[in-house]
């Protein structure tokens, strides 16, 4: 997975993560559980805040 994988990366988040509420998730604790999740390869320096909202959105979305 990479960074544009936005609905890959909420899923994979909604299924590792399931105890946690995406909406009160902080970008610096998104951004670490994204780089851990199994099969992401991708350049941290690559992620910016608009990637991380859009991966809370659709993990928020994912989630309802």
């Amino acid at each position: 997975m990479k960074w544009t994988d936005v609905l890959d990366i909420a899923i994979e988040l909604s299924e590792v993560k399931s105890d946690v509420d995406p909406r009160y998730v902080n970008f610096v604790d998104l951004r670490n559980w994204v780089m851990e999740l199994e099969g992401f390869d991708d350049d941290p320096n690559r992620c910016g805040e608009k990637i991380l909202e859009a991966i809370q959105a659709a993990w928020i979305e994912e989630m309802d």
